[in-house]
């Protein structure tokens, strides 16, 4: 297979809420945009929102968004929890934390309940160290 691209694509309920999300918090630029599809890059990737009862989606596959994280590495874990959770209040799922296997890192559910793991990584302790390659 020659994959030339591969991204994720969330299905959600309101599409333009979810899409808001990702552009407002994350500074996702816009690509392509219908009321039922949109389509964001940032600098070294892409995502795409599409309404979950889209004719595209076949049935029976249609279901709310369950057991999806989303990995978002930052310079400052701190700063981003004082944001996201402080200032703008989106739900948090965990808390801010300092983890032995080498992240700070908190989690929000953006809107369509997708998980976001915002993670600054930080030093590993040493029984973690060696298994980074």
């Amino acid at each position: 297979m020659d994959i030339t691209s591969f991204y994720p694509v969330l299905m959600v309920d309101d599409v333009s809420a979810a899409a808001r999300f990702y552009r407002e918090e994350l500074g996702f630029e816009v690509t392509f945009e219908a009321d039922w599809y949109v389509s964001l890059r940032f600098d070294g990737g892409e995502l795409a929102i599409l309404d979950r009862a889209h004719e595209t989606i076949p049935e029976g596959f249609r279901e709310p968004v369950r057991g999806l994280l989303l990995n978002v590495e930052v310079p400052d874990a701190t700063a981003e929890h004082a944001r996201l959770v402080g200032e703008r209040r989106f739900p948090e799922r965990l808390t801010l934390r300092d983890e032995a296997f080498g992240q700070r890192h908190f989690i929000v559910e953006a809107p369509g309940g997708v998980l976001i793991d915002v993670i600054e990584p930080i030093e590993p302790a040493p029984e973690f160290a060696a298994a980074y390659a």
